[in-house]
Order: structure tokens, then sequence, then C-alpha cells
């Protein structure tokens, strides 16, 4: 009983990182149509600038703030520079999807070149241990958990009290009626992808943080991960983002408790599969 309490907290944790990175992966699709599968190498590409930073002594969480204004900056780029003119050019949602593999490529084999092929690990504590029940918990995980509580409650606040966040929805629901009613679509797609890759940036420090150790190639599973719980919750869903984060992150952790870890990732499927099964669209999600 002790390791099923201890396996509710490990999959806590990994739901709050995945919930991160679920909801900007979400966001970005919901609104600009391209599914973007090189969100998990500019998650790496973020861990590493914020390795950068904390390999010469400055904190973790300093270099996480680094990790968010360039990973913000490069989605933005990509999106001009790559899938726009794609797009612009009628390109099939499976090219972009081929074009993104291609960024994935680019930028992993990039940092990879770059930071060298070993693993590395940040410098930093992992602050006193807590218990509660049979849950332990250290400083740190605490810290990732409220990360991702204000994260997603910041984005609540975002999608239904500002006027961007409206904007962001109508277009989602229908962009040339948006752009029909006055609302400058590009201006807003533009404004997505920064503040989606600013989400990539947390999320990838934070998943380095929870990982202890990573490489280039490390956020390739946690992606599988990621898709897992968009689709569970209905793509283009960011609350729904978030309740398949959750429902993933303690299914894969909970399992690896009574089978062997490293088939813990299949149990994600699974439960994908029974639930789209049952419901097609996802949890959140409208039939189309």
């Amino acid at each position: 009983m002790s390791v099923f309490v201890a396996s509710i907290g490990f999959g806590l944790v990994t739901a709050a990182v995945l919930a991160i990175a679920a909801v900007g992966f979400t966001l970005q699709f919901g609104v600009t149509d391209v599914l973007n599968l090189a969100f998990g190498a500019i998650m790496i590409l973020g861990a590493f600038l914020a390795y950068l930073v904390n390999s010469h002594g400055v904190s973790v969480w300093l270099g996480l703030l680094l990790a968010i204004a360039v990973c913000s900056v490069v989605s933005v780029l990509i999106n001009s520079v790559v899938y726009t003119p794609f797009q612009r050019r009628g390109a099939s949602p499976i090219t972009l999807v081929i074009v993104s593999l291609g960024m994935t490529l680019i930028i992993e084999f990039g940092v990879e070149a770059v930071a060298g092929g070993i693993p590395v690990s940040y410098t930093m504590g992992s602050g006193p241990t807590y218990q509660a029940g049979g849950l332990i918990l250290t400083g740190v995980q605490l810290i990732i958990m409220a990360i991702a509580v204000v994260t997603m409650v910041g984005v609540h606040v975002l999608l239904r009290y500002t006027k961007l966040g409206k904007a962001m929805r109508a277009t989602a629901a229908n962009r040339n009626l948006a752009r029909n009613c006055g609302i400058r679509t590009g201006r807003v797609i533009t404004t997505t992808w920064a503040l989606t890759g600013a989400l990539c940036g947390l999320a990838g420090t934070v998943f380095a943080i929870d990982a202890g150790s990573f490489d280039a190639t490390s956020t390739d599973v946690f992606l599988v991960l990621i898709l897992a719980a968009v689709f569970l919750g209905g793509p283009g869903q960011p609350y729904g983002a978030m309740l398949g984060a959750l429902v993933i992150g303690l299914a894969t952790e909970v399992s690896a408790a009574f089978i062997p870890a490293d088939y813990k990732y299949v149990t994600a499927f699974v439960v994908l599969l029974i639930m789209l099964g049952v419901r097609p669209a996802g949890l959140l999600g409208e039939r189309q």
C-alpha cells in the first residue's frame, strides 16, 4: 500500500509537468491549426538553455526565465519562417506534420552538436522532504506542482477574462468568421505562438528538473505522453488537456507500482484507446 500511495505522489508531479506542456500544445494546435511535433524539441532546447545558465553558477530558477523568453522567440520564428510559408502555399496538414518532424531533428541534433551527446543535470538540491500519509514529496516537487497550478489558473484567466483570450477562442472556433468580425487573426496567431512557446520553455525546464538528468532526445518519449493527454482531453481543448494530463500522469506512475517501470508508458495508450473507444472526440472534445 505504501508503494501505491507513493506512486500517486509521483503521478501528481508527472501530471503537473505534463499539464503545462499539454496545455501549451493544445492551445497552439487549436488556434494555429499546426500539429507542431517539434514542441518536444523546443522543450529540450529550453532545458539546455537553463542548464547553460545553471552551469555558470546561477540558480536554475533564473535559467528558467531565460528558457521561457528564448523558447517564446524561437516558436514565433519557426512559425513565421517555416510553417507560415507552407500554409500560404496551401500545404496539407500531413505536410506540416512532416515539416515539424524535420524541425525536431534540426533542433535536437543542433542541441546535441553544441551541448554534446552525454546526459547532463542541474546543480541544485531537492529541498526538504515532506510526508503526508503515504505521500512523500520533496520541496522541488512541490514547487513544480505549484508552478503548474499557477500556470493553469493563468491560462483560465487569460481565456475567460481577457480580450486576447476571447480573440484566441474565436480564432480557434472559426478563423474566417473571426477575421470578418474585426479580429486581427494574424496578430492573434503570432501572440499564440509566443505564449505557447513560453509554456514550452517552462515545461522543458521543469521536465528536466523532475527527470534529474537529460539529453537532447529526452523529450521524445514525453512528447508521446503530451499527445496522449491532448487527445484524451480533446484536441484544441485547454481544459481537456489539463484533465488528460492528470489522468495520464497518474495512470503511468501508478501502473509502475504493479508492472515493470519500462512499460508504464504503455498504460497511457491503453487508457487513451479505451476512452476514445467510448468517446472518440475526447473527454471534453465536441463531436465534429
